[in-house]
């Protein structure tokens, strides 16, 4: 199935930009008349039928159209710190959403390698992989933040389940696997924060657990920071089947 992104719908019409024109018209030949399918990265699948075929901006028509195609039972977002090696990280974007993430957050931790981050990349990653997937909503790629600052958002932008993948060494604040807290909430609205190479700061963790974040691991092997935070988003995936 060939999908397109269309970066303005506007009454009856799908614009698609020069890129996916490009695409449509030169690299798959496809010309007026076509049946072609559309989505507008927000969760809205259509079927369109090309009305322009010009290489550097194609229009379609809307003939019919499916509402949250391709979406999932929950809404999660995933705060990770960006790795040193950016191939790392954008092959993370990649994956998770196609499992299904609705917002990606990189977040600048005190323990972090790379404390800079240009989401660009990842926003084109995120629209290849949606497609890929057959999903109509791209995630959001949000800009760079530390983690504190992210960590005293305000409540009306937090989850209803928190958690925190971080190497407690306190025995009394004990780890609970992410699959048995999943199993144990019936929540749907979840925030998970993954750190990096070298792990949250106490800090950090602190700040965390006073603003209601669950401490939770992710099995027995050490995994880099890239394969806990797809980890930790097929989890949300799987138990959601």
């Amino acid at each position: 199935m060939e999908l397109f992104y269309a970066y303005e719908v506007s009454g009856r019409f799908c614009q698609l930009d020069a890129e996916e024109s490009g695409h449509c018209v030169r690299v798959l030949r496809h010309r007026t008349g076509d049946a072609v399918d559309v989505i507008d990265g927000l969760g809205t699948l259509y079927h369109c039928r090309l009305t322009d075929d010009s290489p550097k901006g194609a229009q379609a028509e809307i003939l019919s159209e499916e509402a949250n195609w391709g979406g999932h039972p929950y809404h999660l977002t995933l705060g990770c710190c960006p790795t040193k090696n950016n191939e790392r990280f954008e092959w993370f974007v990649e994956k998770a959403t196609e499992l299904g993430v609705d917002r990606i957050v990189p977040l600048i931790g005190e323990h972090s390698e790379r404390k800079v981050y240009k989401t660009e990349r990842a926003q084109r990653i995120a629209l290849s992989a949606t497609k890929q997937s057959l999903k109509a909503r791209i995630p959001e790629i949000v800009e760079p933040m530390s983690v504190k600052d992210f960590l005293v958002m305000p409540d009306s932008d937090r989850a209803s389940l928190k958690l925190i993948a971080y190497c407690f060494e306190d025995p009394s604040i004990p780890r609970r696997s992410i699959m048995d807290v999943l199993r144990a909430s019936d929540a749907r609205d979840i925030t998970v924060l993954i750190g990096p190479e070298g792990d949250f700061s106490p800090e950090e963790a602190a700040l965390a657990l006073k603003n209601g974040y669950r401490p939770i691991h992710l099995g027995p092997s050490r995994l880099r920071t890239e394969t806990a935070a797809v980890t930790a988003v097929e989890a949300v995936y799987l138990y959601t089947l």
